[in-house]
This record gives structure tokens, sequence and C-alpha cells, in this order.
């Protein structure tokens, strides 16, 4: 058990959240940032309900590689080659390749 869970997003900035559709038939479980598909507006909807579900139990970070890759990115990157968006839970990777609000909560409850 961790006092605090941080879920970290890394991705690049003017990437998609998903390799699906930000649709009608979206399955992500955010509406927010509908329709557009951007990684940014998707992790500020993601950050929102996070903190509305869990207040200060978890931290939400978005990393954004496009300039500079942090070490434990490139660790990451070098040994699984993930899909981006990479979604990790204090620190451990959650092979996702997008942001999916059920199965990050999912994650953070094995947590708590």
């Amino acid at each position: 058990m961790s006092d605090t869970i941080l879920v970290e997003i890394v991705g690049l900035k003017y990437s998609e959240c998903s390799p699906f559709p930000c649709d009608e038939n979206r399955t992500c479980g955010l509406s927010e940032c509908h329709p557009s598909g951007k990684l940014t507006k998707a992790f500020e909807a993601l950050e929102k309900v996070l903190k509305e579900t869990y207040g200060d139990r978890v931290n939400v970070r978005l990393t954004l590689i496009d300039d500079q890759v942090p070490d434990h990115i490139r660790t990451i990157l070098e040994k699984e080659y993930p899909p981006v968006p990479m979604v990790l839970v204090n620190g451990k990777l959650i092979r996702i390749g997008r942001i999916a609000l059920d199965r990050i909560k999912n994650e953070i409850t094995a947590y708590l």
C-alpha cells in the first residue's frame, strides 16, 4: 500500500490520446475532452476525474517527451518498447497504449 499513488501519462504534446476515434463510440470513460482526441485535453479530463474520485491520494503527472526524455522513461522505452501514450502507476508500466479511465482506476485500486 502506498500513501500517495502517482499516475504518470507519457506522450507527445500534439499526439492523440488513443489509436481509436474520439466519437460517440469511444470507450475511454472521459467526456470533457471529447471530441478533441488530443493527449493534453484527455490528460486534463483524466486529472479532474481522478482528483474528484481519489482526492489527495492520487497525484497525476503529464510527461511530454517531445524535447527531452527523462531517464526513467528512457529506460522503459529501451527495455519495453511500449505504445504511446504510456501509462505508469507508481512507476509500473501499464500496457494500455491509450488513456482509459476504467483501466487506470483498476490499477489505482490495486494500490489502495
